[in-house]
Formats: structure tokens, C-alpha cells, sequence
């Protein structure tokens, strides 16, 4: 085994190493917190969330995720809406399906 190869084998031990580690701390700093707030009684002023495991950080409601797909278009102005939001004008209180991309 090369130098380098026996170097990317230790990186990747102590990369494992470090989020165990990390893990369990997070843990127990968060057992920690639960404590004080039942201590403090402070339930009303701090709330848990499940932040699902894996996912990135800004990955949930309130980010902006980028342009949606239009689906609707207006056949007189050729006008699109993606269905979000305020509906325009053209499709306002009108049955939608006639207007549906295809």
C-alpha cells in the first residue's frame, strides 16, 4: 500500500472516529438542555424539533428552493402559473383543468 493510500485509510478512520464522537456529545449536550428547561421550567419558551438525520442545514420550510415547473398557461396570452401562490387573474375562479400544461 502507498503512502498516500495508508493516509486516505487514516483519514477515513478518524472521520468515523470524529462523528462518533460528535454524536455522542450532541447527545449529551442535549440531554443537558432537556434538564434545564425541565428544571426551569421553560417548556413554553423553548421548543424541540426533530430535525431528520442526513438532511443539510437550510433544507426545510423557508428556503427557497429555486423556480417550480409552470402548471397552467393561459391560451390567449400564453401566460403561465406554477399553481402557487396567489392565482392571476386569467384562472382566478375558473375550473383549472382546461388550462393544465399537457
Amino acid at each position: 500500500m502507498s503512502q498516500y493510500q495508508a493516509l486516505l485509510a487514516q483519514r477515513a478512520e478518524l472521520e468515523a472516529q470524529i462523528a462518533a464522537v460528535r454524536e455522542e456529545e450532541v447527545a449529551n449536550a442535549l440531554e443537558q438542555i432537556r434538564q434545564l428547561v425541565d428544571e426551569y421550567d421553560l417548556h413554553e419558551e423553548v421548543q424541540f424539533t426533530r430535525a431528520s438525520r442526513g438532511a443539510p442545514r437550510g433544507s426545510g420550510a423557508g428556503v427557497a428552493r429555486g423556480p417550480v415547473a409552470a402548471k397552467y398557461r393561459d391560451p390567449d396570452s400564453g401566460a403561465t402559473w406554477s399553481g402557487r401562490g396567489k392565482p392571476p387573474a386569467w384562472i382566478a375562479g375558473k375550473d383549472r383543468t382546461q388550462f393544465v400544461i399537457g
